[in-house]
């Protein structure tokens, strides 16, 4: 066992709750199709896959972590979802070309991950992206800036797809009066119908 997949293992048998979906997903889920694939990427404990299978999705959950995917498995099994999961050692690409209607992110940034992230995209599919910025405001997530976005980062990433939504508020403005998502940039991108990625 790596000593990434140990670190994972020992925080997920101690968290109590599945959790909430992301933001990003709860406030457009009406953006969302009631039925073909979606992938949860380092799903954790996949409130998101949860909420992908329950709007009618075939779900792919992937993480690292063996303890979280059992649990993520037996809640599905429990709600008669239909979530497939996988144990993967995700700086590896292995990602299946055009075959996602849906792909979400959720707290995890491998920027080497960005083209076959968008090549496993079915033509017309939609990203949402969710993570943490060297901008937050507080101490929660990742300290290293390898796992934290630069300004405007997604955008650059995946530039190829079309813009459907972008938020990324940081430290702008008076921080004692705006309360809403400053720790994290939110992007959904749209596949075009007829563009091909590597």
């Amino acid at each position: 066992m790596t000593a990434t997949r140990a670190k994972w293992n020992g925080l997920y048998q101690i968290s109590a709750a599945t959790g909430e979906p992301m933001e990003l997903l709860q406030t457009h889920a009406c953006l969302l199709p009631t039925t073909g694939n979606a992938l949860d990427l380092a799903c954790g404990l996949g409130a998101n896959a949860l909420m992908l299978a329950a709007h009618g999705l075939s779900v792919d959950a992937i993480d690292i972590s063996d303890v979280a995917l059992a649990r993520l498995q037996t809640e599905a099994a429990n709600r008669h979802l239909a979530i497939t999961t996988r144990q993967h050692d995700l700086s590896t690409k292995g990602l299946p070309d055009q075959h996602y209607d849906v792909i979400v992110i959720c707290r995890f940034l491998d920027r080497t991950l960005s083209d076959a992230i968008m090549a496993a995209l079915k033509p017309a599919g939609l990203l949402f992206y969710q993570t943490f910025t060297r901008d937050k405001i507080s101490p929660q997530g990742p300290v290293s800036p390898s796992y934290l976005l630069a300004r405007n980062e997604l955008l650059d990433m995946f530039k190829p797809l079309h813009l459907v939504f972008y938020q990324e508020i940081g430290r702008i403005g008076d921080l004692s009066l705006c309360h809403g998502n400053r720790n994290e940039a939110c992007f959904i991108g749209q596949k075009p119908q007829t563009q091909q990625y590597a």
